[in-house]
């Protein structure tokens, strides 16, 4: 299997963070507000016990599945396709992927660091726990889209990229995820909201624009709220 990495050195991480921003963990008070009531809405301090999720099920046709850390940076995914699994990961340092042929991983491009940090945050759920992420947040204001209001939060991980979160403002759940970056934003639909444990977690994701010719359906078929051992977002080790 072909590997494509890219790996950061403690000290490199560390400078980077320090430019990001020089105060950490700041958060708007409208920002807290609107992320505050969505917590209450899918648990409240039900999610103080979630340390780990494990998402099964299927995208654009594929089997998946999908490791994120609550308490760190962390994310893994693993996506089934013709040509054999297609691995990527990132473990708050260094973002890494996994390929089946050579051919498939010469198409993929190499490792974005940045996007990495930001989609660990939001799989997370960072912004629920947010003593636990270096990441600041700012409140955006009211936006419609599709016959529904909404009231968006431009979170930012430290050393990540932005991410807009769309949150209803009739039921307080999150509807939305943008990524302003690029020349055309990509935005993910959140959906079908279920109880796991304690708490709430959406089972569908629709995601269009940013240049994808048609939208990605993600339907999930379980989600394990259990802790997840931290070397599965690394790397993995040659045998031998």
């Amino acid at each position: 299997m072909r590997i494509r990495t890219i790996l950061w050195a403690v000290a490199a991480a560390l400078a980077a963070l320090t430019v990001a921003g020089a105060a950490q963990a700041q958060y708007a008070p409208d920002a807290v507000r609107v992320m505050e009531r969505a917590k209450a809405a899918t648990g409240g301090k039900a999610w103080a016990r979630v340390a780990g999720l494990h998402e099964v099920g299927v995208e654009g046709g594929f089997r998946y599945e999908r490791w994120a850390d609550p308490l760190r940076f962390g994310i893994r995914t693993d996506i089934g396709t013709p040509a054999g699994r297609v691995v990527r990961g990132y473990n708050g340092a260094g973002a890494w992927s996994l390929h089946p042929t050579n051919e498939a991983a010469a198409a993929e491009p190499q490792p974005n660091m940045a996007a990495a940090r930001a989609e660990a945050y939001v799989a997370g759920y960072g912004y629920y726990s947010r003593s636990r992420f270096d990441a600041r947040a700012a409140y955006v204001g009211v936006r419609q889209a599709d016959g529904r209001s909404f009231e968006v939060v431009r979170v930012h991980p430290n050393g990540g990229e932005p991410r807009e979160l769309w949150f209803d403002r009739k039921t307080g759940l999150l509807g939305r995820i943008v990524d302003p970056v690029g020349k055309a934003p990509r935005t993910v639909e959140v959906s079908d909201y279920r109880r796991v444990g304690g708490v709430m977690v959406p089972f569908r994701f629709v995601t269009f624009g940013g240049g994808l010719a048609k939208p990605v359906e993600r339907v999930l078929e379980a989600v394990d709220l259990k802790p997840v051992p931290r070397e599965i977002f690394s790397l993995p080790r040659p045998a031998g």
